[in-house]
């Protein structure tokens, strides 16, 4: 099998490095890929992930299989459509279906068809509009850009200034560019946060296993959102009995609305909750694997990732294929210095052999690039050092071991990955 994997992140290092060890798999092609994808042996090609007239040709020209979109963006424009018109099979919903994560407004729409539990929220279109509804409500409100904005575009305002001067962010000052065309002024939950991803044929969710991102900068959840810092699987506040429970409250009856909307969901459907006193609630949803949420998943997965997709795409989806390690993985992000504002480029990273020499660690590549035999970063999000354990705390403990390895100038990381589940398990 012939395969082409689309994006340049952690993600798509993880997808690849998994898609590579199943024995139907020849050849890997990714456009455009980072350092870590051409280390697994995988031929990266210039070819940039919203280009879809390039990806297709680069299909039909290297007689592609299966194509598989990391990233949103893609799937939102429509690669799927453009794949399935040019009859080739790509893992992930079609451009209807993708709306789920390219328009929160959409999402909210189909949430309360579906009778899926959320947020209360209201749609603005004019600053002014936003402006108002803030005023007359006087409390704390979440601000969320209605579009793509990378996993950034959502202000937790505690109070009302807080919340006009994101109204103002958004929409006056385009912050995440056409994503804050329309805002969503949401009901603030308090909780914890937790992902549910599921495995989905367009009839059939199978779960796997929780996993818990960490989205802002700094220790104790403190700083600015990113794309994501780390995160670790499973995560104690979901355990493995309440995942058919979610996936029936908060995955299925999506799938059941889409379907007859005439857009089977296809692909990876993943929940972002918050576990309130009330019970659990959906923040959003995204159409592919979260990053950095993908790499400890995929480390514990056992099954054939190839299959898996194909079984999907066919709509013959197993559950017997998605058997998981009982193992606890846990990944932490290194970043350049400055991120998610504006950092350097093109510092040299060592170590990386040393901290995969521990045993049961993997270091996924973001922002990375080979120059003259040498690596360098080349992005924000630069590495996932991602470690398996038999516990939670072992698994963070492996992880930060390795990080200590790992020698890069002007870098970042959270030291606290994982501490969360850990008081978790401790308090009981």
């Amino acid at each position: 099998m012939r395969i082409l994997v689309i994006g340049s992140g952690g993600r798509e290092h993880a997808l690849v490095w998994k898609l590579r060890q199943s024995p139907q798999v020849s050849k890997i092609f990714v456009a455009p890929g980072n350092g870590g994808t051409s280390a697994e042996g995988a031929e990266n090609v210039p070819v940039a992930a919203d280009d879809l007239d390039g990806l297709t040709a680069l299909a039909l020209r290297e007689n592609i299989d299966l194509v598989v979109p990391g990233p949103e963006l893609p799937l939102t424009l429509g690669i799927v459509d453009k794949m399935k018109a040019a009859g080739i099979a790509c893992f992930g919903p079609d451009a209807y279906a993708a709306q789920m994560e390219g328009s929160k407004a959409f999402a909210k729409q189909v949430m309360a068809r579906a009778g899926v539990p959320t947020a209360s929220c209201v749609v603005c279109d004019s600053v002014e509009e936003a402006r108002h509804y803030v005023r007359e409500q006087g409390r704390g409100l979440v601000v969320k850009a209605d579009g793509l904005a990378a996993g950034k575009g959502v202000v937790v305002a505690r109070d009302t200034a807080q919340a006009l001067a994101a109204v103002d962010e958004i929409m006056d000052g385009r912050a995440f560019g056409a994503a804050g065309k329309r805002v969503l002024l949401e009901e603030l939950l308090e909780g914890e946060e937790v992902s549910l991803l599921c495995f989905c044929d367009g009839e059939r969710a199978i779960p796997l296993p929780s996993a818990q991102d960490h989205k802002a900068a700094c220790n104790n959840d403190e700083g600015p959102n990113t794309g994501g810092m780390g995160a670790y699987s499973p995560a104690p506040v979901l355990p493995d009995s309440r995942l058919e429970e979610l996936a029936d409250l908060t995955i299925r009856p999506v799938l059941k609305t889409l379907a007859e909307d005439g857009h089977p969901f296809v692909g990876v459907l993943y929940a972002g909750l918050m576990m309130t006193s009330e019970g659990p609630r959906v923040l959003e949803y995204n159409t592919r694997f979260g990053d950095p949420e993908c790499q400890p998943l995929l480390m514990r997965l056992e099954g054939d990732l190839a299959q898996i997709m194909l079984d999907c795409v066919h709509g013959r989806l197993d559950e017997r294929c998605l058997a998981c390690s009982s193992q606890t993985a846990l990944g932490v992000v290194l970043t350049a210095a400055g991120y998610p504002g504006s950092y350097p480029r093109g510092m040299s990273i060592q170590g990386i052999e040393k901290a995969e020499s521990l045993g049961s660690v993997k270091v996924f590549h973001s922002g990375t690039a080979f120059r003259d035999g040498a690596l360098y970063s080349d992005g924000g999000r630069v590495l996932c050092v991602t470690a398996l354990g038999a516990d939670l705390t072992s698994a963070q403990q492996l992880a930060y071991t390795a990080m200590e390895q790992i020698h890069m100038p002007q870098s970042h990381y959270r030291t606290d990955i994982g501490s969360k589940g850990i008081r978790r398990l401790t308090a009981k």
